[in-house]
Order: structure tokens, then C-alpha cells, then sequence
């Protein structure tokens, strides 16, 4: 039967005018697709009246997106609604991380939650964008002290105080978005959450292998794991440290690799510490078994660790002057491996790579530091740490210049 883009656009319209509707489809993207495809999905949506908000909204919302003059102009606004909500909270997350001990907090999460709880209300004022980031972290006053040297050559000890903020456990999160919104957050709207932040922002990654190179286990790729563990970081090697190039990112993984870094989900550089590590099993309860907090215990404590996009967002955020690793400093953005991939200016498809080192190489959910002469770095997994692999050797589906790097 054909179906006129006309008429679904006006059925569609009439349910998304109510929120009941708009809320029990998800603003399904009415008129993007064939119609009889879209008809079929739209009904669907309707029947099952499931939370779980529509994939093209959801990549809208999070990468962005071009509109067709036949897209409905109110969806249009609740998208570009949700992406300045995500502009507003990204400045609360970035202010509340800059003093944050024990990790940080994800923003990835805290957007998928809000993407979930609140997709169609009103862009936020920043005072609420505030509240709505309050409900993952708390405050605790810590102290230290020192000693100074008095004028009569005495000493005395100094004690000063100061806050910091401390992330929560996503259930406890969850607690206090819900007295915010005056509403229970439900198993259905967890479980949305979660296909939002794992279709964003990818799920960690945990393979075994079965020997320290090689292939096997299913795995059909060769790899390099990396040296001796060092928790230093040397910029004496890079080309030009006040700014972020490719070259020096190069540099940056290549060190990452030679000392040892470890993996784990969520991490971008900083020496992993049991409360640390504490932390992101409290914030991703499903992704952490017994098997896998064990092994990073015993392999990946006291080192540095890192994920995939870790190991690029650390080196944007390296502090030359002091060598720390400031939470989205240096006008680099908190982002996943499908979300810079999607925000790259310049990108292609993998057997069109140029040969510049510093490209980066993505597949979906995953992404590499392209080093030259066909070899990439790295951090593929919780056993394997950051390792070396070859360009051909890997599933790779494009390369990309870095957004916030330069290339030469």
C-alpha cells in the first residue's frame, strides 16, 4: 500500500502535539525515512509505548544533525532544545570536575539521563542545569597541612581546609533525579538510559587473550603489548607543547604504550587508586564483574590507565606547564569514540588514509591513535591495556583528524 509522506506527517503530527504521545514514541522521526518503513516503526512505537527513545533522535540530539525542509519543524526545535541542554550541563560537569578528587564525573552519563528523563521539557536555566548536576556528586571538606618557619626560628604547623567534590554511585544518582523531578526513575527508564549511553557512548571493552602477542581465542589480529609500567609523562620529545598537534599526540601515545598504561573504562590518563577504581564500579555496576575488578586490581592499580577515547582526550587535556591531566582544559570537549569521529571536520574511509601520523582510526565505539607506517595505538581492553596493533590488522571502518588537534 503507498502511503503519501503527507499523511504520515499529519498522523504523526497529531500524536506528537499531545505529550502523552510524544512521550510514548520518543519523537519517532516521522518523515526521514521511506514512509511505509516509517508507518511500520511508527506504528510499532505506538503499540508498545516503549521509553526507549528513538535511535535518530538520540544521534540527532547527541552528534547533531541536517534537516530536511519535510522534518516537522517541533521536532526540529525539541532536538536543538536538547543540544543547547547538553551545552548548559557540559559547563556545570566541566565546573564540578575542575574540583573533583576520586574521579570525576561522567557527562556522558549525566546527558544520557537527562537525554532519557527529560527529552521535549524546556532548555534549563544553568541554575537548574546546577541542580540537575548536583544529584551526581557530593561535597566533603578535606584538610592539609604543612609546616612554615616563624621569624623567631620556631615552626609551626599549618592547617588549611578546602571542598571537594566527590561522584556518586549511579544509584544514588538516580535517587536524587528522581526527588528532583518528583518522580521515581523506573527499571524501564534505566534500562533506557543505558541503550542510550552504550548506542553514544560505546560499553567497555574486556577481551582475554590467550598470550602476550600473536593471535588466537577468537581473536584474529596481532598485537604489541606494552613495556615496563612508568607512571611518568615526558613532553622533553614533543615538537611544540604549548600547542596540541598531531606530531606530539603521536608522542603522547606512543609513551602511553612504552610505559605499561592499563585499561580501564572511563579513565583518560590519571594514576588509577583503589577509591578510583571503587568509584567507576559503583558508576557502571553492570560492565564490572568479579573476574575483571580482580584482575585490574592486581594488574592496573598504581598505574596509569586509560580508555580508547581516554588515551586521545588525555593528551588534549596534558598540562604542559605541570604535566597534569585537567578534566576538559585546553578547549577539548568531554567526548566519546563515536562522538568525535562525528564531530571531525576531515574523515573518510579507512582504505583512503593518508599517511599523516596523528589521524585518528575509528570503528563504531572504538577509536585509535593512527602512529604511522601502518601501525596504531591503542587501548583495546581491560586484559590487554594500551598496545600496539597493525592498521590492517583491525576492523577499522575510517580515519579522521582529530577535532582540537592541528594537523600539518
Amino acid at each position: 500500500m503507498a502511503v503519501s509522506l503527507a499523511a504520515v506527517g499529519k498522523v504523526a503530527g497529531a500524536v506528537l502535539s499531545d505529550e502523552r504521545g510524544r512521550k510514548a514514541v520518543g519523537w519517532i522521526v516521522v518523515i526521514v525515512l521511506a514512509p511505509a518503513i516509517v508507518l511500520v516503526a511508527f506504528i510499532c512505537a505506538l503499540a508498545s509505548a516503549s521509553a526507549q527513545h528513538n535511535n535518530y533522535a538520540v544521534e540527532a540530539s547527541f552528534y547533531g544533525a541536517s534537516f530536511s525542509e519535510e522534518v516537522p519543524v517541533q521536532f526540529k526545535y525539541h532536538v536543538q532544545d536538547m543540544r543547547s541542554s547538553f551545552g548548559i550541563l557540559d559547563s556545570s560537569i566541566t565546573a564540578v570536575n575542575a574540583d573533583a578528587e576520586g574521579g570525576t564525573i561522567d557527562a556522558g552519563m549525566v546527558k544520557s539521563v537527562f537525554y532519557a528523563l527529560c527529552f521535549g521539557e524546556d532548555v534549563p536555566t544553568q541554575r537548574a542545569a546546577n541542580r540537575f548536576v548536583e544529584c551526581f556528586y557530593t561535597t566533603e571538606t578535606r584538610s592539609y597541612s604543612y609546616t612554615v618557619e616563624n621569624e623567631d626560628g620556631t615552626t609551626s604547623e599549618v592547617v588549611e581546609y578546602y571542598t571537594v567534590n566527590i561522584p556518586l554511585p549511579l544509584e544514588t544518582a538516580y535517587e536524587n533525579v528522581g526527588s528532583l523531578l518528583g518522580r521515581a526513575v523506573t527499571d524501564d527508564d534505566k534500562e533506557n538510559v543505558t541503550h542510550i549511553y552504550r548506542m553514544i557512548y560505546g560499553s567497555p571493552a574486556s577481551g582475554l587473550p590467550t598470550s602476550t602477542g600473536g593471535t588466537g581465542g577468537g581473536y584474529s589480529f596481532s598485537y604489541t603489548p606494552g613495556g615496563e609500567r612508568c607512571t611518568d609523562i615526558d613532553i622533553s620529545g614533543f615538537t611544540d607543547p604549548g600547542t596540541k598537534n598531531n606530531h606530539d599526540l603521536v608522542a603522547y601515545a606512543i609513551q602511553a604504550w612504552q610505559n605499561g598504561w592499563g585499561y580501564v573504562w572511563g579513565t583518560f590518563g590519571w594514576v588509577l587508586t583503589p577509591g578510583m577504581l571503587e568509584y567507576k564500579v559503583q558508576q557502571y555496576p553492570d560492565d564490572f564483574s568479579d573476574e575483571k575488578i580482580a584482575f585490574i586490581s592486581s594488574n592496573w592499580i598504581g598505574g596509569r590507565t586509560t580508555d580508547c577515547v581516554g588515551l586521545i582526550k588525555g593528551y588534549g587535556w596534558l598540562n604542559a606547564d605541570d604535566l597534569s591531566i585537567q578534566y576538559c582544559s585546553n578547549g577539548m570537549p568531554d567526548a566519546g569514540a563515536n562522538q568525535m569521529y562525528y564531530a571531525a571536520k576531515e574523515s573518510g574511509p579507512i582504505n583512503t588514509i593518508p599517511e599523516i601520523p596523528g589521524l585518528a582510526v575509528w570503528m563504531d565505539g572504538h577509536i585509535g591513535v593512527y602512529i604511522g607506517n601502518g601501525e596504531v595505538i591503542e587501548a583495546m581492553g581491560t586484559q590487554f591495556g594500551v598496545c600496539k596493533t597493525r592498521l590492517d590488522s583491525k576492523a577499522w571502518t575510517c580515519w579522521l583528524k582529530v577535532p582540537y588537534i592541528n594537523y600539518d
